[in-house]
């Protein structure tokens, strides 16, 4: 099973990580986290590891009701919490690639029921996302 559903699209490095956090946004996601990989390489393992990586963004969005229905079902699910979400593009790449944590994940680590709910309502969600990025910008 793969563990991230994703989609390429010609976009600039800064147009893809705004169509991103607005396709999001409109899925009821919240941005609670934003690791910028390549600074953090270039600050801890120096430029040619920021170069190696490239653009590289981890968002790490939240839709607080899910989250909510997520830890009532199984508290440990806080685990896995916020779903994460990268923006990357390589060096000499002409497309970046935006994708999202599978969260049928979760449904393979618990048998809970309300759990397979909410993973079920988390990966609806995060596909239109994507499909947002595709359908305007793919």
């Amino acid at each position: 099973m793969s563990y991230t559903n994703s989609v390429t699209v010609p976009l600039a490095w800064e147009e893809s990580v705004q169509a991103t956090r607005d396709a999001l946004a409109n899925q009821g996601f919240g941005i609670l986290t934003e690791i910028n990989v390549r600074s953090t390489f270039e600050a801890k393992l120096g430029p040619e590891a920021a170069e190696a990586v490239g653009d590289y963004i981890i968002l790490g969005a939240c839709n607080p009701s899910l989250a909510s229905r997520a830890l009532a079902a199984e508290p440990e699910m806080g685990a896995l919490l916020p779903c994460n979400v990268v923006v990357r593009r390589g060096k000499e790449a002409d497309a970046t690639t935006v994708e999202a944590i599978d969260p049928q994940t979760m449904v393979q680590l618990s048998g809970a029921p309300a759990v397979r709910e909410v993973a079920d309502d988390a990966d609806a969600r995060l596909r239109a996302a994507l499909a947002e990025i595709a359908g305007i910008y793919g």
